[in-house]
This record gives C-alpha cells, sequence and structure tokens, in this order.
C-alpha cells in the first residue's frame, strides 16, 4: 500500500496545498515519514487525511472557471462505521463548492470496500450540485455493486464506460470534456 501515490502528472497545472480556496491549502508532506494507515498497513505520505481512518483522497485538480474538481481516492470507504461520506462533504466537497464547482469525478480504482449506511448525503450532495452532476470512475465491480444495493447509483454516475476510462494518458481538461460528454449522453441532454 505505501507503494501507491496519488496521481501526480498534472502537478504542473494544480497542486491542492498551493491552492488557496482548498481545504488543504498549506499542508506540507513528507516523502520519507509514513505515518498514515488502512487496515494497519502504510500508505503514502502524499495522500490527504480527511479524518476517516481508512479513506484518504488527493485532490486532483480543480478548474473554477469551468466548475469542475477530479479527487483520487484510496482505501475502504465506509459510511456504515465512519460515516465517510459525511466528511467527505462537510470538510471538502462542501468547501470546494463555495467556490462555484458542481461537477465532481471522483477516481475509485484504490477504493477496495465499501460500505453503506444510509443515501441522506448521497442525495444532499446530487441536491447541491444543481446543473452539475457527480461521475465515480474506475470502482472496482465488488464495490459498484454495493453502492448500487444502497441506490446510490441514483444520485451518482457510474458504473458502464465509467468503470474503464483511461484517465491517466488524458490532460484534466480532456477528461473532464469526456466524462462531460458521457454524461450528457447518458442523461439524454
Amino acid at each position: 500500500m505505501q507503494d501507491i501515490e496519488p496521481f501526480y502528472n498534472w502537478r504542473h497545472l494544480y497542486i491542492a496545498s498551493e491552492d488557496e480556496r482548498s481545504p488543504f491549502y498549506g499542508r506540507e508532506y513528507s516523502e520519507f515519514e509514513y505515518t498514515n494507515t488502512i487496515y494497519n498497513y502504510l500508505i503514502h505520505p502524499q495522500w490527504d487525511d480527511i479524518d476517516s481512518p481508512t479513506l484518504y483522497i488527493k485532490i486532483l485538480f480543480v478548474d473554477y472557471e469551468k466548475s469542475f474538481a477530479i479527487i483520487e481516492l484510496i482505501g475502504e470507504w465506509n459510511d456504515c462505521i465512519n460515516n465517510d461520506i459525511m466528511i467527505l462533504k462537510r470538510d471538502i466537497i462542501e468547501k470546494i463548492m463555495e467556490y462555484g464547482v458542481n461537477k465532481f469525478i471522483l477516481i475509485g480504482e484504490n477504493i477496495l470496500n465499501f460500505h453503506y449506511s444510509d443515501d441522506c448525503y448521497y442525495e444532499e450532495w446530487f441536491e447541491e450540485v444543481e446543473d452539475g452532476w457527480i461521475a465515480f470512475l474506475n470502482f472496482r465491480e465488488h464495490v459498484l455493486v454495493e453502492y448500487n444495493k444502497a441506490n446510490i447509483d441514483y444520485y451518482i454516475l457510474l458504473g458502464g464506460k465509467l468503470n474503464d476510462v483511461a484517465w491517466r494518458t488524458s490532460q484534466p481538461q480532456q477528461l473532464f470534456d469526456k466524462i462531460e460528454l458521457f454524461v450528457q449522453k447518458r442523461l439524454g441532454q
């Protein structure tokens, strides 16, 4: 787990710790001091701690003019015990939304498990993005099954073509354009 780094090829375009509007503004990172864990396994120190014992994130890119954010996740998403969606929504998403961001791309290929509780925060997030959307990319199949069981797919676009996106070879704007086109087709706009 300590070898899984957040994607860093867009750092020349955006760094959350240098963005005054970011919830992680001013945060300093170590390349050598490993302190955070998931299941007692150390994780790379570049991941951002959101006060969940099992879920960490990295804001890879935010475009305030075009109103979108790209966030990568790692760990176990546990709404049942840790209420991770509340933490993510209140402490990260809402702070980004204050600046007009209403389109979210969450990359979940490093999400190992999902445990649901209810859909209240997903519903709230869905209602607050108004003309925007929330898309989950590359989540593992067993994790998607759990999201579908909880009916979270009503609020979040996930699965299908969104589960096989080669996003690392794109620039942030290209990825956004690709996902937005898919979202428009899926919503019939």
